[in-house]
């Protein structure tokens, strides 16, 4: 099928596919890309997170993160510290980038085929030329960019959603190795107290002031703090290096990290169910992310259908013969439209597949609204339960003991208990003051898990149950 390449309907064609090649190109650069998680998290990275390329760049990260390490780190630091630092979370925006790239790249024309063929027989000079495009990815070009920008939205809401969990991660590891480091201490006054107990039970066993029986229990609470120092040991140990891998440090700089020594202070007051669903309504990413992902899927649904029954090449030629017996040139000019028959496949079952595509984008999109109420009231629940526990410990079960522990001193200074009955108490109080430490450990979790879960990333919120920490002390108080 041949026509002159010179009519109106050619060029018009033909300008058509070159606006369409011009304007046909969506991108998406590194800057864009961190930009955008950087808007969507601010409260997250206080948009600081940037992706070093260079080695420049890399080294500025180095400064920062060594000025970081020179005091005590905290929450806040610690997150900086995990966005300038962190090899892991710099693989994320690399990935994250890549896929956004490869989004952009499916919204873009197919490259043109451009071919040239010479012939030479006897006296006659054939040359051809043709280009040729595929007039189907011409037509679809609008319908590729929407499919292109879904995509791109999807990888980048995607990004975020890694970056928002790497950062939890970071400050849940903050909290566990804080607790971590102030229960070791408390372990070693414990140890070193039941040391000194046991001790005295045994010079007094040896004069006749302790019996058996009173020197075997000092004994067996010496037995039991050393059990639980090595316990506190290894913990604060492994709570360490797990922060260490998750702020990317090296041996160097994991030898420069000091930790506060104990948790920060309860807030004074717990945020309100009210407060937490107002922040929650202005958008969740799980259910953007969820959206994006049907949207796209839709989109591509639309656009695969036509392709799926066939495809459509056109070619641009021009032959140009040279008869050199006759010194005569003459030049041909046309194009050739390919279509490819749905003789054997029809392209049912790449319908078929896209449809599937949509209505599991479409349900997962409803599960996703469904639960995200429920993980909100849950994460709330946790916060709320472990902030009311830790202020019960702060508020009545520490100063209660505190009491008794000073009127036992009190006791003691008049000669009406003995040291027995003083070390009895001081165990007594071990229990309760580790479910302390529990307690405030545990709200600093449920609040990086609440902060999370209210912008769409919900995480484990189990409480671990601290009274029995108050039953094991009764029933010491018995002795």
């Amino acid at each position: 099928m041949k026509r002159a390449l010179g009519s109106p309907r050619v060029r018009l064609v033909l300008t058509a596919v070159a606006v369409a090649a011009l304007t046909g190109c969506a991108s998406i650069t590194a800057e864009q890309t961190v930009g955008r998680v950087n808007d969507e998290a601010a409260g997250f990275t206080g948009g600081r997170l940037s992706l070093a390329r260079t080695d420049d760049e890399r080294q500025k990260r180095s400064t920062v993160a060594k000025k970081l390490l020179a005091t005590p780190v905290g929450e806040r630091e610690a997150v900086e510290l995990a966005l300038v630092n962190s090899p892991a979370l710099q693989a994320l925006l690399a990935q994250g980038w890549a896929e956004s790239a490869d989004a952009a790249q499916s919204g873009r024309i197919v490259n043109p085929f451009f071919s040239f063929e010479r012939l030479v027989a006897g006296d006659s000079l054939d040359i051809g030329r043709s280009l040729a495009f595929g007039l189907l990815d011409v037509l679809s070009v609008p319908a590729r960019q929407g499919v292109a920008r879904r995509r791109i939205d999807q990888s980048q809401l995607r990004l975020t959603s890694n970056v928002l969990d790497l950062v939890t991660q970071v400050r849940q590891a903050w909290v566990r190795a804080v607790a971590a480091g102030q229960t070791l201490e408390y372990a070693r006054q414990v140890f070193d107290s039941a040391e000194a107990g046991a001790e005295l039970a045994r010079r007094m066993q040896s004069v006749g002031n302790y019996n058996r029986l009173t020197r075997a229990r000092e004994q067996s609470f010496y037995a039991d703090a050393a059990t639980r120092l090595a316990t506190a040991t290894h913990q604060a140990t492994a709570a360490r290096e797990e922060l260490v891998r998750l702020l990317g440090l090296d041996e160097a700089q994991a030898q420069a990290l000091k930790l506060p020594e104990r948790l920060p202070d309860l807030p004074k007051q717990a945020m309100e169910p009210q407060a937490v669903a107002a922040l929650a309504t202005r958008g969740r990413l799980d259910i953007r992310l969820a959206q994006a992902a049907l949207d796209a899927s839709a989109r591509a649904q639309g656009l695969n259908k036509a392709s799926s029954f066939t495809d459509i090449e056109l070619t641009a030629r021009k032959n140009t013969a040279f008869d050199n017996a006759a010194g005569t040139r003459t030049d041909a000019r046309g194009y050739e439209v390919g279509v490819r028959l749905p003789v054997f496949d029809w392209g049912g079952m790449q319908r078929d597949a896209w449809s599937a595509r949509t209505l599991a984008a479409a349900n997962q999109l409803e599960a996703t609204v469904r639960v995200a109420g429920s993980s909100l009231r849950e994460s709330y629940s946790a916060y709320r339960t472990a902030y009311d526990i830790a202020r019960h410990y702060r508020d009545e079960v520490l100063p209660l003991r505190k009491v008794i522990a000073d009127e036992n001193q009190l006791r003691y200074n008049g000669m009406l208990i003995g040291v027995f009955e003083l070390m009895a108490d001081a165990r007594d109080q071990v229990s309760t003051v580790m479910a302390a430490i529990d307690a405030d450990r545990q709200f600093w979790l449920a609040d990086a898990a609440l902060r999370a879960s209210v912008i769409g990333r919900p995480t484990d919120t189990s409480l671990a149950a601290t009274s029995r920490a108050l039953s094991a002390g009764g029933g010491a108080a018995g002795h």
